[in-house]
């Protein structure tokens, strides 16, 4: 009889149900997919009901239920912290045992219930059956999503997020089918909440906007880099780091930041929505160059450590992907891999692998490429189901076969047109990499800006990514390895950028972005750089198969992609979501599957409908 082990993780933000089958990865998805919720912090119940209704399984057949984290010793850094600063930080204290006490102590108790809940659903019976419930520690969750499903026997790996129980960052080994800690940074010293500190600052929001910030930092520049140094973190050699707590209040209140941090910036923090300056820029710019600067003194010290020539790399601070583009660019190890759900969600990972490998002691075989299948994990949908859909919609459309499709896109994209993409399983992680994409035509110069504000509705800023075959990554860019996952920046090539004018490199900030730095626009950011996306014909055929296309048609292997979905929305699910979100943006054309939509005719539908509506009321 097969064995499936159950991982979760929930209640803080970024839940997600993963289901092992004999050890492999079988089925991923967060919650927030399905209850259209961004970052869901709540029992991950439709993500657990997807897991066991796409095996026809129930709760009987699970070996074991393993929980990310040890909610007891996050609740013992809290009692601990808050005594630590009485009495300041009583208001956020007793917010935090209200929770706690109503909830979170009692946490396998609410699990039990959430779990027993689903099994009478999918059984109708009052059978109270439930696997064992076990806990790993956050960060050995991060561990072991970072290490056992890479291509590696033996490697060092390194986790940084804001905090799990006590642990910020923590170093470990692992070999064969166990990981074993070195090291870590305890609470509250923390590279994840230093980063998050300045993204509260420039007004985005914590545990979301970080990328935002990212992605703000190539519009500045990093003048404040000493100010942070001297004032509020101490950096060792080995990258081992100090903050001062006084320019903080994370730690005991409702705020990232203290008083005397804004009276150090000369500024308090920027609201949401107000317009965004050259100070925020620079502070972008700064706080990049500083994290940069500790991770890749934390991976000196870790290869002189541990001698091994392969690192492996997970928590939230791993998806700083222009810190991992210069962690490649330093050579301190032979090779890297990143969990590409490096966030909580794929800490549910984590803990099913640890459940898997360390509790039942099973023998691992890495897979060459990885065991994370393209992070192509989650639900998928037929033609048939698609069909079904639309014919119940009325709406109109078409279905063609690949090469035609295909053929027909590459046409498409190549007018200008902007496309929705809904293929196969969706992804695991917050990258949109190839199954639930909007793409476009790299070349294009008004293609990032129609973008951003006519479908994404975001900030003007935000730079795109671009999807290249995985074979032709080194002819546009300086980068000699694969990036499956969208992890990794590189610059582009000198020979595509274009030369700046002396009026041009006097702009400042967002002022920038109105020039073509490149001969692909659409995806080079204002450093020259970009967030790439190689492409396999092994691992995404379809989404391959369209870049081809485009290539034979226009002689560029490179697509803009995007995540499907518009600004504060999770990215598309189902056919439903896709068509809605197709409707209420600018796109042009929606491909779910083989079937092909065009905005223009659905709008057509619409109108006749209102005449014939208008018609009957008259």
């Amino acid at each position: 009889m097969k064995k499936f082990i159950l991982g979760i993780s929930c209640y803080y933000h970024d839940s997600a149900a993963v289901l092992l089958c004999e050890g492999d990865i079988t089925v991923a998805v967060q919650e927030e997919r399905f209850s259209r919720k961004k970052h869901d912090a709540r029992f991950p119940t439709n993500a657990v009901r997807y897991c066991l209704k796409s095996q026809k399984i129930d709760l009987r057949d699970i070996e074991s239920i393993i929980y990310y984290e040890k909610p007891l010793l996050t609740f013992e850094r809290l009692l601990e912290t808050y005594l630590g600063s009485a009495p300041r930080g009583i208001r956020s204290f007793i917010a935090a045992m209200q929770v706690w006490l109503k909830e979170k102590l009692f946490l396998k108790s609410l699990l039990k219930k959430e779990f027993k809940t689903i099994q009478k659903e999918i059984t109708n019976s009052d059978e109270e059956y439930l696997p064992e419930i076990l806990f790993a520690e956050h960060h050995q969750s991060h561990a072991a999503a970072a290490f056992f499903p890479s291509p590696f026997e033996n490697a060092a790996i390194l986790c940084m997020d804001g905090v799990g129980e006590w642990a910020t960052t923590s170093a470990w080994i692992g070999k064969k089918n166990k990981i074993n800690p070195l090291w870590e940074i305890s609470f509250p010293h923390s590279l994840g909440l230093l980063y998050s500190s300045f993204t509260y600052y420039c007004g985005f929001k914590v545990n979301s906007g970080e990328y935002k910030l990212m992605g703000l930092a190539p519009y500045g520049n990093p003048i404040y880099v000493d100010k942070i140094r001297d004032n509020l973190i101490d950096i060792k050699d080995d990258g081992s780091f100090k903050l001062n707590m006084k320019y903080f209040k994370y730690h005991r209140g409702f705020r990232m930041t203290s008083r005397k941090f804004h009276q150090l910036f000369e500024s308090p923090p920027r609201e949401k929505e107000m317009k965004l300056t050259q100070f925020h820029m620079d502070l972008a710019a700064s706080i990049q160059v500083v994290t940069e600067e500790i991770v890749i003194k934390l991976a000196r010290s870790l290869k002189k450590e541990t001698g091994l020539s392969k690192i492996c790399l997970a928590g939230g601070v791993a998806l700083n992907c222009v810190a991992n583009g210069k962690l490649i660019k330093e050579k301190i190890f032979d090779d890297i891999w990143i969990q590409p759900a490096s966030g909580d969600a794929g800490s549910a990972l984590g803990a099913a692998l640890i459940g898997w490998y360390e509790n039942l002691k099973k023998i691992r075989k890495p897979n060459i490429n990885d065991s994370m299948k393209g992070t192509y994990l989650g639900c998928e949908f037929s033609n048939k189901e698609i069909i079904s859909y639309l014919e119940k919609i009325n709406s109109s459309f078409s279905e063609l076969k690949d090469s035609e499709l295909f053929e027909k896109l590459a046409e498409i994209i190549d007018d200008g047109k902007v496309v929705g993409w809904f293929n196969g399983p969706m992804e695991f992680g917050p990258r949109a990499l190839g199954a639930r994409s909007i793409i476009g035509d790299p070349r294009n110069k008004e293609m990032q800006s129609m973008m951003n504000l006519k479908i994404k509705f975001r900030e003007s800023f935000r730079p795109f990514a671009p999807s290249i075959l995985e074979e032709e990554v080194s002819n546009q860019f300086e980068l000699s390895t694969k990036s499956p996952y969208m992890l990794l920046v590189a610059p582009l090539k000198k020979e595509l950028c274009n030369e700046i004018n002396e009026e041009e490199k006097k702009l400042f900030g967002i002022e920038k972005l109105n020039i073509a730095r490149s001969s692909l626009p659409a995806i080079t950011h204002v450093d020259y750089s970009a967030r790439i996306q190689t492409v396999s014909e092994k691992s995404n055929p379809r989404y391959y198969g369209l870049i081809k296309a485009f290539k034979k048609r226009t002689g560029c292997p490179t697509l803009v992609n995007t995540s499907f979905n518009v600004r504060g929305e999770p990215i598309v699910c189902t056919p439903q979501d896709a068509y809605r979100c197709f409707m209420r943006t600018e796109m042009d054309v929606l491909v779910m599957q083989n079937i092909l939509l065009f905005k223009s005719d659905q709008i057509l539908i619409e109108q006749k409908e209102n005449w014939r509506q208008e018609f009957e009321l008259d």
